[in-house]
């Protein structure tokens, strides 16, 4: 039976971080996700084939988001929590979609995104807990699927031109809400507890 296999293509700029030195990052990939990757340095066509020994097929699927991750500005670092967090997926939003592609248009919109000093794009991280790349013409989002939400809702109203304190009190509010939530997951253990040592 032949192994399953997907193409992937990414700016031919990212080719390197996707290799990572001596190859090390692409070897990483390949050993993580049982996977074969070729890659192709003159187009950034990536083609992604199960090994034999895999045994799941999802991480074909996975090893295909951890590559887009790379091609979208992400550094292999933060693209492996696409490996090590089974809740993490990413999220991609084409700024063409939403503005055309107007150039100027464009960076402007990035840069409210991003912020000066990347003050922004690093506060919408913290609150969110996900991952945020700003590249080319695209934002990206690495998180569980609260986290990617919030923060893809929190970027959509920079793009559609909310202020940054109206965005920053959308996300004090549902940060507050995650952590409620959060915190009643694990009340009913710890009445147990109480009521075991009364």
């Amino acid at each position: 039976m032949a192994s399953a296999s997907v193409y992937v293509r990414i700016p031919r700029e990212r080719i390197g971080a996707l290799l990572g030195p001596d190859g090390s990052v692409k070897a990483f990939i390949e050993k993580k996700l049982s996977a074969t990757l070729a890659v192709d340095s003159q187009t950034g066509d990536v083609k992604i084939a199960l090994s034999s020994a895999a045994q799941d097929p999802s991480l074909l699927f996975r090893a295909k988001e951890v590559i887009t991750a790379i091609g979208r500005g992400f550094s292999p670092d933060h693209a492996s929590r696409l490996i090590w967090d089974d809740e993490a997926t990413l999220t991609v939003i084409d700024l063409r979609e939403i503005i055309g592609k107007s150039l100027s248009d464009m960076k402007r919109l990035k840069g409210r995104v991003i912020g000066k000093e990347g003050k922004t794009r690093r506060i919408l991280e913290e609150l969110t807990e996900a991952g945020i790349s700003v590249f080319g013409h695209t934002v990206s989002i690495i998180g569980d699927i609260e986290q990617t939400e919030i923060a893809k809702e929190a970027i959509l109203m920079f793009l559609r031109g909310s202020q940054h304190r109206t965005v920053y009190r959308f996300l004090h509010r549902k940060r507050r809400g995650l952590k409620k939530r959060k915190l009643e997951l694990w009340e009913p253990s710890r009445d147990k507890l109480g009521d075991e040592h009364a």
